[in-house]
C-alpha cells in the first residue's frame, strides 16, 4: 500500500487502544487529544505471567507520513519504540518497527538476559505479531502473515 495510507493505519490510535482493550488490558489516555502527534500517552494496565503491570507510553515524535517514536515506562523496563514508514513507490510501502528495552532493575535485566537465549524465535514470533496487528488495523490480508 501507499506510504502515507500505511502511516495512517500505524498511527491510528484509537484503534491501537480498542486492539489492546480486546486483548484484555486497560488503556487510559493521558492527554485525550483528538488528533495523534506528539504528546499523546497512555496508562496501559496488563496481566503477564499471571501478574498486574502496568506502563505509561507517551508518543515523543511524531512525523507524518514516515516515522512514530514512543517511549515507556513500567516498574522493571525502560521501552521505546520506533516505527519509520519507508516509500517503495507509489503503491508500495515497508514497515520498520523497533523496540528497544532496557532494564529498571535486576529481576527486569535477568529476564531480558533469558530472553535473549532464544532472540531467533522472539523475532519470528514478533514479526508474525506486528503482521498480524497491521493486518488487524487496516482489515486487509498482509503478505507473509
Amino acid at each position: 500500500m501507499p506510504a502515507p495510507q500505511l502511516f495512517d493505519r500505524v498511527s491510528d490510535f484509537n484503534r491501537l487502544e480498542q486492539s489492546l482493550i480486546q486483548r484484555g488490558a486497560s488503556v487510559s489516555r493521558i492527554d485525550p487529544a483528538k488528533e495523534p502527534g506528539t504528546g499523546i500517552g497512555w496508562d496501559i494496565a496488563f496481566d503477564w505471567r499471571g501478574k498486574e503491570r502496568a506502563l505509561r507510553l507517551e508518543v515523543l515524535r511524531f512525523d507524518r507520513p514516515e516515522r512514530v517514536t514512543m517511549s515507556g515506562e513500567s516498574e522493571a523496563l525502560e521501552l521505546t519504540i520506533d516505527t519509520t514508514v519507508i516509500a517503495l513507490s507509489q503503491t508500495r510501502s515497508r514497515l520498520v518497527y523497533e523496540a528497544d528495552i532496557r532494564p529498571r532493575n535486576m529481576r527486569a535485566r535477568l529476564m531480558l538476559q533469558t530472553a535473549k537465549l532464544g532472540k531467533a524465535r522472539l523475532d519470528r514470533r514478533f514479526d508474525k505479531r506486528i503482521r498480524e496487528l497491521v493486518g488487524e488495523l487496516g482489515e486487509i490480508p498482509v503478505p507473509g502473515s
